[in-house]
């Protein structure tokens, strides 16, 4: 007897399907079937119909637990709503509007880059946020995103729209477990920031943060799991005034992500400080 597949716990934004806009979307059995075995890394969801138990739907949630594709089971007439008229055949793949890399090239490009920081988003579910935080990322030169595979924003037509375009030029990590990711990234060397207030946070404003550096921002209501905290070798909060209580995250991380490249400019500063006067003291001196 088939095993029964378990279906995603996602729950369906207002429109059903994660964006405001008309979704990037592969209809039918066998290019969705076939996408799946050569390239799973480009399907966000797969939708199958209810009831279906062909031998190529039981392959395709085969395809999609080994690669960590989340699936839902749904109704003929939301498969309808969302191919938008295309014959379907009870199947379809929403497709992630970015593509994705691996977390060690990711982390391999970290140095490179003018920002040596990457951004983790922890669950942030508004495609808005993202995109502002992926266009304040990539004009600071920022390495890259990571992000849950599970239970974030989808990354299309929306979020790319408010990316103004960055989303398709920031290298984007989606990982399966978020907290082995940064487990990951902190043996090999990577510090890790938090933001978020507590007792021994400090205060972004005046902290020297360290670079080559991931700064994790929290789901916009429950802020950072715990789960993912206590990766963090450091936490961050700004500090308000005139009764302001919060910030957007996306202005939140916004004014971090200045921070830190702030601190990227005066270690480059004092650098070229340091060596024009060695170069000084040589010419006057040796």
């Amino acid at each position: 007897m088939p095993h029964k597949p378990k279906q995603s716990r996602l729950t369906p934004p207002r429109n059903g399907w994660g964006d405001e806009e008309p979704a990037l979307v592969l209809p039918g059995i066998k290019p969705v079937l076939e996408l799946l075995e050569r390239d799973p890394a480009r399907v966000d969801m797969l939708f199958l119909k209810k009831g279906m138990r062909s031998p190529q739907s039981i392959r395709m949630l085969d395809l999609c637990r080994a690669a960590s594709v989340r699936f839902s089971l749904v109704e003929g007439r939301a498969l309808d709503a969302l191919c938008r008229g295309a014959q379907h055949q009870g199947v379809a793949a929403r497709l992630l509007g970015a593509t994705g890399v691996a977390l060690h090239e990711l982390l391999n490009a970290l140095h490179a880059a003018p920002l040596p920081l990457i951004l983790a988003l922890d669950q942030i579910q508004d495609t808005g946020n993202i995109g502002a935080l992926a266009r304040s990322l990539h004009a600071l030169g920022g390495a890259g995103l990571i992000m849950p595979r599970h239970n974030s924003a989808y990354l299309g037509p929306g979020a790319m729209r408010a990316s103004a375009g960055a989303l398709n030029s920031l290298p984007i990590c989606r990982v399966t477990n978020l907290g082995r990711a940064l487990e990951e990234t902190r043996e090999a060397g990577i510090r890790i920031y938090g933001a978020g207030l507590s007792p021994d946070s400090a205060n972004a404003l005046t902290a020297k943060v360290l670079t080559p550096a991931v700064l994790i921002l929290g789901n916009e209501t429950k802020g950072i799991r715990p789960g993912v905290a206590r990766h963090c070798a450091e936490l961050l909060h700004i500090p308000m005034r005139h009764g302001v209580d919060s910030l957007n995250v996306a202005q939140a991380g916004a004014m971090l992500l200045a921070c830190f490249a702030r601190a990227v400019l005066l270690d480059k500063g004092q650098a070229l400080a340091e060596n024009a006067y060695f170069c000084f003291d040589r010419k006057n001196y040796t």
